[in-house]
């Protein structure tokens, strides 16, 4: 069962989630095994360039203009900023970068220009680039390639029937096309989504139904705990028990075996115990640092303590795929177009979404 596959249906995949824990802690730490080092971990660093004022109505997300979550909003970083953050991540251990802003989607102008410069600056120093920038065009995304881009993350988030219980403002079709958009590139796609939201388990293999069924599959896949933050939406939600996360992880891991699955939020709910079963289950990339993008994460040296007993060790940049070669801009083939892609905005109204709205405006 270690064989890549592209057609599993949500009935295997709730087989594999449903198996006697033991069983299948094994059958994926056996697929790890296979192709992965299972001493090697990836260490990623998570950096919010432009946060909070996103106009999405996103339910988990505390950067919802719509919601009052007290969180410090900021202007677009400046190059020289990220370049600081990016040297100091390096020296934490961290092997990639990733840049996220809080944007729906990404438009031509000197906001993206400068993301560009700060794409070709982090890959200068050797470290793998990722951005997640929100919807994106195919020109756009050669531009970001052109400029050493290695990755791109756009999260599916849910299964399609449950992610418009949480997101009305966007199309799950645009996360596809957004995705097949980084595709028509050499940047590798990442691609996951959140448990915890209060989707069943026929979502939860929903939502690997349509990762695995991606070809090729997405080359890093988050899986990530929901962190309830008070004045979202879903703020009352509990938190998920770790049998459920170590259950996605191993799942994800029989069902895309070469991708790289990453422990993402929600781990300062996990004790290292919970996390060590995480990684015996397949995953082998972790988010480092005190936050991700607003929410708490563990401390570098924390990790760094966990990584010492359990006989981890930091995975080096470009070990899975050659360093990308950055063009600088002003030999640049791609263009900006100027380019207003109309993005889908369903027309529908979540309850919840709503109710937290109304509440922050009192």
């Amino acid at each position: 069962m270690s064989e890549t596959r592209h057609n599993w249906t949500k009935q295997e995949i709730l087989d594999i989630y449903n198996k006697p824990f033991m069983e299948l802690l094994y059958e994926a730490a056996t697929v790890h095994r296979k192709h992965h080092d299972p001493n090697v971990v990836q260490v990623s660093t998570l950096l919010s360039v432009k946060t909070g004022g996103c106009s999405e109505d996103c339910g988990y997300c505390p950067q919802a203009a719509r919601y009052h979550t007290n969180i410090e909003g900021n202007d677009l970083m400046s190059v020289q900023q990220v370049k600081a953050q990016a040297l100091r991540a390096k020296e934490g251990g961290s092997s990639r970068v990733c840049m996220g802003a809080a944007w729906r989607n990404v438009k031509d102008g000197e906001e993206f220009d400068q993301v560009l410069e700060m794409v070709r600056t982090i890959n200068k120093l050797d470290m793998e680039v990722c951005c997640t920038l929100g919807m994106l065009t195919e020109n756009q995304a050669k531009r970001l390639a052109e400029a050493g881009l290695y990755a791109y993350n756009h999260n599916l988030d849910s299964s399609e029937e449950y992610y418009k219980e949480v997101i009305s403002t966007r199309g799950y079709q645009d996360r596809l096309d957004t995705i097949d958009n980084v595709r028509k590139t050499n940047v590798t796609v990442c691609s996951g989504g959140i448990i915890g939201m209060g989707e069943t388990l026929e979502d939860r293999a929903g939502m690997l139904v349509a990762l695995s069924t991606l070809n090729p599959q997405p080359e890093s896949t988050p899986i990530n705990a929901l962190v309830a933050v008070e004045g979202t939406p879903l703020e009352d939600q509990k938190p998920i028990s770790i049998w459920e996360m170590v259950r996605m992880v191993a799942t994800t891991r029989i069902i895309m075996p070469e991708t790289q699955v990453r422990l993402s939020a929600g781990r300062t709910q996990m004790t290292r115990e919970g996390q060590a079963m995480c990684f015996f289950a397949g995953a082998n990339s972790i988010f480092a640092g005190d936050k991700l993008l607003t929410t708490p994460n563990p401390d570098v040296n924390e990790d760094m303590e966990m990584f010492a007993v359990l006989g981890l060790e930091p995975q080096k940049p470009f070990t899975k795929k050659v360093q990308p070669q950055t063009v600088e801009a002003k030999d640049s083939q791609f263009e900006s177009l100027g380019e207003k892609p109309k993005w889908t905005r369903p027309d529908h109204k979540i309850e919840r979404n709503e109710a937290a709205k109304a509440k922050a405006l009192k």
